[in-house]
């Protein structure tokens, strides 16, 4: 679905039981940017005190769905908001649906809702497992934004402005950074998109940047790390990145490695990545000329890799393989007699 069409259409589905109502502006406010949300409905045993009162359903025209317990233990909410998603999609009134909710009971859900073409976003907060967050075609951490100011929208801000955000958020990040996708795995992606960009060896469109980021994490999004500017996230916490200005238009580079520091953490980095270690040397060779051109071991006063290697602190060359100390080592099969 092209979300740069006419307005999506989209039935809006919301577990009572697994998210908070202070998120009920948040999450039509999210909404807004994919479409207009014509079903607006929430499941839940109304006879139960969870949150959700009155003003805010009428204040966000939600439409309650009272079921009861008639079994102990058995979620009969769950059932009753997979029935009404199913009879929805079936009607054919709608192109997309938003499923807010923690709960891992709706992966198939989400699942079966992508199946039938149809796009599928998801919130809730940073507790939903992945499994959920990757059956949707777009995942929003509503506790991650929501101390963030409204009047604050993702292409606005200073570059002030981001720091301070960025400061106040971060204060309670650690709790929640295992919920989202590592600024790290960020990086690398933003790395192998310029590496994968047709023209190759020139700076990739900061807007193809974040096109492709949103395609690959269903999750991305700058806000989750407290900023509200794609641009200012990857200055902030991308040292192996650099951004350019042409014109009115903003592009990202790989960085050029300045000194032999650099080249180490490079090096460092892709054996970690690698699961400690590297079977063979010409492998990090490779990877260093296809992203820096220019790079050279004499500059540096080398001639071999396996010599430059050796000099580093906490790397073991053994042969031909190269690995970090403390790694657990690769085990071989051996071949049957």
């Amino acid at each position: 679905m092209d979300l740069n069409e006419a307005k999506m259409q989209i039935a809006v589905l919301i577990d009572s039981e697994n998210v908070s109502s202070r998120y009920a502006s948040i999450i039509f406010n999210e909404i807004e940017t994919y479409g207009f949300a014509s079903y607006r409905r929430i499941y839940g045993n109304w006879s139960r005190n969870n949150g959700w009162n009155e003003n805010i359903l009428l204040e966000n025209s939600i439409t309650p769905i009272q079921q009861f317990d008639y079994t102990s233990g058995k979620n009969s909410t769950d059932m009753t908001m997979v029935i009404d998603a199913m009879d929805i999609l079936y009607s054919g009134h709608v192109d997309g649906f938003c499923l807010v909710t923690s709960d891992s009971d709706f992966t198939r859900l989400a699942m079966r809702l992508r199946e039938a073409n149809m796009y599928v976003i998801g919130m809730g907060e940073s507790k939903s497992p992945m499994a959920l967050t990757k059956a949707c075609n777009k995942f929003i951490h509503l506790n991650l934004i929501y101390a963030q100011p409204s009047s604050t929208s993702p292409a606005s801000g200073t570059a002030a402005e981001e720091h301070e955000l960025h400061d106040d958020f971060s204060t309670d990040r650690s709790a929640k950074a295992a919920a989202v996708t590592p600024l790290s795995e960020i990086e690398e992606a933003i790395i192998d998109i310029v590496n994968d960009n047709e023209n190759k060896g020139k700076p990739a469109y900061m807007g193809e940047i974040g096109s492709r980021l949103n395609s690959k994490f269903t999750d991305f999004d700058v806000r989750n790390y407290g900023y509200t500017k794609l641009l200012t996230l990857i200055r902030d916490k991308c040292s192996r990145l650099e951004i350019s200005k042409e014109n009115s238009s903003y592009y990202v580079n790989i960085r050029e490695l300045e000194n032999e520091l650099d080249v180490q953490k490079e090096i460092t980095a892709m054996i970690a990545k690698n699961g400690g270690a590297i079977d063979n040397l010409s492998v990090i060779y490779d990877a260093l000329k296809k992203k820096h051109p220019a790079f050279d071991l004499k500059d540096y006063g080398y001639s071999r890799l396996s010599s430059f290697l050796r000099s580093m602190e906490g790397v073991t060359v053994k042969g031909n393989e190269v690995s970090l100390n403390g790694a657990p080592k690769k085990t071989r099969a051996r071949k049957k007699q």
